[in-house]
């Protein structure tokens, strides 16, 4: 079975996603330049999820389709802490015309 994220991108599609500079290339971190701007001295953001219809910049294909993380190996503390199959997780997936995910089955 194809893990879910891999065909998902609701939440690369959902949330503004803030992470500590030191994350950033440019000060030692893994999340590549560009895809991130600095909006204080101590936080970044990633591009594209500063908006009322957020959509991240390192987002791969069509939410619900065939989506990915373009960055997944270097995607920032917040990507790396959301949980396939936790509340946040599904409502965002039901917002964008997904089925819930089974958490038993992840």
């Amino acid at each position: 079975m194809t893990h879910p994220c891999l065909s998902c991108g609701a939440c690369c599609a959902s949330f503004r996603v803030d992470f500590s500079v030191h994350e950033s290339q440019a000060q030692g971190g893994r999340v590549p330049a560009g895809l991130a701007e600095e909006v204080t001295d101590h936080t970044c953001r990633m591009r594209g999820t500063d908006w009322a219809r957020p959509r991240c910049a390192a987002l791969v294909g069509k939410v619900g389709e065939k989506a990915h993380c373009g960055i997944y190996e270097w995607r920032p503390s917040p990507c790396r802490e959301f949980a396939a199959g936790s509340d946040a997780c599904n409502r965002v997936r039901v917002r964008h015309g997904m089925q819930a995910l089974d958490s038993g089955l992840l």
